[in-house]
């Protein structure tokens, strides 16, 4: 369905909608974590704290609601699960394709995973520009997906290239880039990464921050918590660069900043019976953490399903926290609404426009019932 091309307006802000893979609840500074992650701190302190926003328990479940406002199950029993089938059907209006008809110049840096084949990428479904894993997370150093069909995914506006680099650097500069020298309307930003899912291989100036910590009494859980440490660390940094980017070009002020995670954190990995990424055979017995909560990635435990979610736009709103429970399938929704797109179809939302939540406008939301559908 092609939407009506609506004019730019002056008022729209920029959207830069960061999304960590695989982070958990407690996995942050500013939740209290033992890891290091100083640029998210001081961004939280500057934000809204969302403290009951909620995802689906696995990636490509909470990629497609992000994008379409609507539950997973909507698009088939495969949308519930990580899936290398496509997802959304020919010409869906997702959120991408919403902004660019008001005007926005899109694009995606990072982990698609609605669709791991070059024609069901994001380039056919609203983004201008894409680049990263068409599939799921990737090996850091070498961008192989798992061992199959797909394991080749690493791409560049659907066609498939070869690079060096560690993944984070590589989408942090091109996500960079396009912000630097795209034209002078607005635009959405979507930068999921692939960290800090498995394999995890952090660069080793991320691992010498850590010379000296002990995290763990145990000798493999220590090495294995400060890898995932260092990896955390590595994406933060990042993060970094990226508002460092709207800084430079101006539109800080101007720029809607959401952080999140996919789904809750995994506490650790035994090894796998085999080589299930390319190049990669490693058990991990100290991961990530989401206490207080119970459960972890692939439960629908408050672990598995409640993120750390930071709402910024300097200016604008005050910081604070926000416990009105949310769901990703608001961002659709909400986002829209700000940017004044009116859709030429009923788009059949789950969510709901939350921002007056969001902004302290609404004081007391009307009750709302939060639903999942996992696994079929």
């Amino acid at each position: 369905m092609v939407e009506q091309i609506q004019h730019p307006r002056p008022d729209q802000p920029n959207i830069l909608y960061i999304l960590a893979d695989d982070l958990g609840w407690a996995d942050v500074g500013f939740h209290g974590a033992p890891i290091r992650t100083p640029i998210l701190d001081r961004l939280a302190a500057d934000s809204v704290e969302l403290t009951q926003h909620y995802v689906c328990p696995m990636c490509t479940p909470t990629r497609a609601s992000l994008l379409t406002g609507r539950h997973p199950s909507r698009f088939g029993a495969h949308a519930t699960v990580p899936s290398n089938a496509p997802v959304l059907p020919d010409d869906y209006v997702t959120l991408a394709t919403a902004l660019r008809s008001g005007g926005y110049e899109t694009g995606l840096f990072g982990k698609w995973h609605l669709g791991s084949s070059p024609e069901f990428g994001p380039n056919q479904f609203g983004f201008d520009r894409s680049y990263g894993s068409l599939a799921g997370g990737v090996d850091p150093c070498n961008h192989f997906y798992k061992r199959g069909e797909y394991s080749v995914t690493w791409h560049s506006d659907g066609s498939l290239i070869e690079e060096y680099g560690h993944a984070t650097d590589l989408i942090t500069r091109q996500a960079v880039e396009w912000l630097e020298c795209r034209g002078s309307g607005p635009w959405f930003c979507y930068v999921p990464f692939t960290a800090v899912h498995v394999p995890i291989k952090p660069t080793q100036e991320s691992v010498a921050q850590y010379d000296g910590v002990v995290f763990d009494n145990d000798p493999a859980r220590d090495a294995s918590f400060r890898k995932y440490a260092a990896y955390t660390s590595h994406m933060d940094a990042a993060i970094g660069q990226l508002l460092e980017a709207l800084e430079r070009t101006c539109e800080r002020e101007n720029t809607i900043v959401v952080f999140s995670s996919d789904n809750g954190g995994i506490n650790d990995l035994p090894l796998h019976g085999t080589d299930k990424y390319p190049g990669w055979q490693e058990a991990y017995p100290r991961l990530g953490s989401n206490l207080p909560l119970r459960g972890v990635k692939a439960q629908l435990y408050e672990g598995g399903v409640r993120t750390p979610t930071l709402v910024n736009w300097r200016s604008h709103l005050d910081p604070g926290t926000v416990d009105t429970p949310m769901q990703v399938v608001d961002w659709m929704p909400t986002f829209t609404k700000m940017a004044g797109v009116e859709l030429a179809h009923d788009p059949q939302w789950d969510g709901q426009d939350v921002w007056g939540s969001i902004e302290g406008a609404v004081a007391e939301p009307e009750d709302r019932t939060l639903f999942w559908n996992f696994r079929g």
